[in-house]
């Protein structure tokens, strides 16, 4: 390994999150600010949405219905 071309590894780095949470992690920086964090992330809070996705076929259905109304529309 060659010497000092490794950044300074802080074993001890503080981490500030958005929501007021605090915590220490390793990192090659000493001072860390994160927007979210697993105590305001909605998967890890159990406030998460799913959203339930309309399958392939469910929407090339949808599409053909209406092509076919359009269709009848400009008929009459």
């Amino acid at each position: 390994m060659k010497p000092n071309i490794h950044p300074k590894y802080y074993p001890h780095a503080k981490v500030h999150c958005a929501c007021g949470n605090t915590f220490e992690v390793g990192s090659t920086k000493e001072n860390l600010e994160i927007e979210i964090c697993y105590k305001c992330h909605p998967f890890f809070t159990g406030r998460a949405k799913r959203v339930v996705d309309v399958g392939q076929v469910q929407k090339f259905q949808k599409r053909l219905k209406k092509q076919k109304e359009l269709a009848r529309k400009n008929k009459k």
